[in-house]
């Protein structure tokens, strides 16, 4: 009975420690909110390439030092990673932003649209934040900063990584959050816990999108070289035609999907994105190359999808007399919310954003390499709304396109979002602890 209520007591104390910086976060998060505009629009307007954040890596080094915290900067080449030290004991929560813009043109009319230029596999091409990155890097420098004002009260370590190359490094360099991990960003100290969040254009601005256990699809990049026979493009008798092969091929991956994988499992999703084949209208040529992404939920799917692509395309390509060479390369894993983190923490998504505006929705097959840090430590990656109130979002321009757009007034929820976790995380935790070690006495 005496155990009974010292539990209970820690519970109500816990509470009552909540409701106390519950008003503080909602309180800074709203006055910071105009700074976190002016670096997001910045960021926007000055965007640099995977594994190229050159730019951006000083622009959020400068603001964390002046904070007071501990910055490591080059890491995974361009990363930085920050440490903050509470002032009370507790565990290691790491925060997440990723920092790189894509190669695509702007056409949003906006004062602070993007002009730049970068260098991608030797070509010169436009850039921009056309997946919402610099939203991510604006939201965790808000957060270092609340959470630097807040650091007596802070039980444990606070772990900030800003990092380079999410859409993936260029041609054959290694980078992202593989690169991350491989460098130990996850250790010294050893991260408990991991979150992340990502905007999205087709979510209405303030609310908040979840869902446990799988969430984000792997990544896989395949490539499927076809060699033909090149003759004349009045005699293709005489030919073995790659580009024929290669749209029969194309027609083939469809079919694994439609007739072959059980998508009521899990989805499949099979694109080819390029096809590059020819030099001349009147020539047939001799190769062909299909370059495309796989994208599965599932990890035996993903295994038996590889096999099922290698079989297709060899077969097809052998019918017609043609030499098939096809590789896969594992992009990024499968985006996984541990199902209890996502439980504890559920609730501070809620005090971030209103009850009725966090809601679980069903898995997505875009990508995220977030998924390599939660091979390390229980991870939770939720999605926050950056679409106009009001309109619809069948006709949101979709990430990774000259017209994305995201609506900023409110990106305070990601703060208080953050910030909400790193308190309630370590609350929690530090309340489980205490119930245990009673346990053990009990007995």
């Amino acid at each position: 009975m005496k155990n009974i209520s010292l539990a209970l007591l820690i519970l109500m104390t816990g509470a009552l420690r909540a409701q106390n910086y519950y008003s503080p976060i909602e309180s800074k998060s709203a006055a910071i909110l105009p700074k976190v505009i002016e670096w997001r629009r910045h960021l926007h307007q000055h965007p640099e390439l995977s594994n190229r954040e050159v730019q951006t890596a000083e622009y959020v080094t400068k603001h964390l030092r002046t904070l007071g915290y501990e910055v490591q900067t080059g890491v995974a080449k361009t990363g930085v990673v920050a440490i903050l030290k509470g002032g009370k004991p507790g565990p290691v929560i790491a925060l997440r932003a990723d920092m790189d813009a894509l190669p695509v043109p702007e056409r949003v009319n906006l004062p602070f649209a993007s002009k730049a230029t970068g260098d991608y596999l030797g070509e010169t091409v436009p850039v921009m934040h056309a997946c919402g990155h610099d939203a991510h890097v604006a939201i965790l420098m808000g957060t270092a900063e609340v959470l630097a004002s807040m650091k007596k009260e802070i039980a444990g370590t606070i772990k900030l990584i800003f990092q380079p190359a999410e859409e993936g490094p260029p041609g054959d360099e290694e980078g992202g959050a593989p690169l991350m991990v491989k460098e130990g960003v996850m250790d010294n100290p050893k991260v408990d816990a991991i979150f992340g969040l990502h905007i999205s254009s087709g979510i209405e601005v303030g609310n908040i999108r979840f869902k446990p256990g799988p969430y984000m699809a792997s990544s896989d990049w395949f490539s499927i070289k076809i060699k033909g026979k090149q003759a004349h493009g009045s005699a293709p008798w005489g030919s073995i035609d790659p580009i024929v092969i290669g749209a029969q091929i194309i027609n083939g991956l469809q079919t694994i999907v439609s007739r072959q994988e059980n998508i009521v499992k899990a989805p499949v999703v099979i694109t080819v994105g390029k096809f590059h084949s020819g030099l001349r209208n009147n020539i047939i040529p001799e190769e062909a190359v299909l370059d495309g992404t796989i994208r599965t939920l599932d990890a035996q799917m993903q295994k038996d999808v590889h096999e099922r692509i290698r079989r297709t395309a060899i077969n097809i390509g052998e019918a017609s007399g043609a030499t098939i060479d096809v590789t896969i390369d594992t992009k990024t894993l499968v985006t996984f919310n541990d199902s209890s983190l996502v439980e504890m923490m559920l609730p501070s998504l809620q005090k971030a954003a209103g009850t009725a505006n966090v809601q679980s929705q069903a898995w997505t097959t875009g990508a995220e390499d977030f998924s390599y840090f939660g091979e390390k430590a229980p991870a939770f990656f939720f999605y926050l709304g950056g679409m106009p109130k009001g309109n619809d979002p069948l006709k949101a321009p979709g990430h990774h396109t000259p017209d994305f757009y995201i609506d900023d007034s409110q990106l305070d929820v990601g703060v208080k979002a953050f910030c909400n976790i790193v308190f309630d995380y370590a609350r929690l935790k530090t309340v489980g602890n205490t119930g245990s070690q009673n346990k053990k006495k009990a007995f």
